[in-house]
């Protein structure tokens, strides 16, 4: 399976199971946790975090990327992040099923984006189901929230420290809770 394949596949949600998918994920995994290993092992200057983080993504990121390691993903081929993004220190990013940042977010610590869920079946438990997570223009994410697959998340949104987001959460709001719930309107 090559990368564009799996991409595409994953776009439509099916079951991540086949034995070549299995082997695919599994070497991604190895080649992420090398380059994160690398990353997060030692300082390095901004430009050199965003170095290591295009290698990890297979695409130049943008020069306005800040990034505090260490940062974690199990994957990392399927990030999309925009101009003037900032990611704070600790953050997971499970991106088999997609996760774009707009310009212009903001992401606490420990934050979580989970484009993988399981079957609820259990004879269905160990399949896994990409969607995924989509954070439009200057989102604020406040540390240890957690994003599931399938959410976007409008312009200019706040997202609480430590909600669990699991619908989408229209622009101009803020979201707080487990599950996250509108709090307020912002304009």
């Amino acid at each position: 399976m090559t990368l564009d394949e799996f991409l595409e596949y994953a776009k439509t949600g099916g079951p991540l199971d086949t034995p070549d998918i299995r082997r695919f994920m599994d070497d991604m995994s190895d080649e992420a946790r090398r380059i994160t290993f690398a990353l997060n092992g030692a300082y390095h200057t901004p430009d050199e975090v965003r170095a290591l983080l295009s290698r990890l993504f297979g695409a130049e990121v943008d020069s306005t990327l800040r990034v505090f390691p260490p940062f974690y993903t199990d994957f990392g081929k399927n990030i999309h992040i925009g101009a003037g993004v900032f990611i704070n220190a600790c953050c997971h990013f499970q991106d088999h099923g997609g996760v774009t940042l707009g310009d212009g977010c903001q992401i606490g610590h420990n934050v979580v984006f989970a484009t993988l869920n399981h079957g609820l079946a259990p004879e269905d438990r160990k399949t896994t189901y990409p969607a995924p997570i989509v954070l439009e223009r200057n989102v604020w994410v406040g540390s240890n929230a957690t994003i599931l697959q399938g959410v976007t998340i409008g312009d200019n949104a706040v997202v609480a420290a430590g909600a669990v987001v699991t619908r989408d959460v229209p622009a101009n709001t803020i979201v707080g809770g487990v599950p996250a719930r509108i709090i307020k309107s912002i304009l």
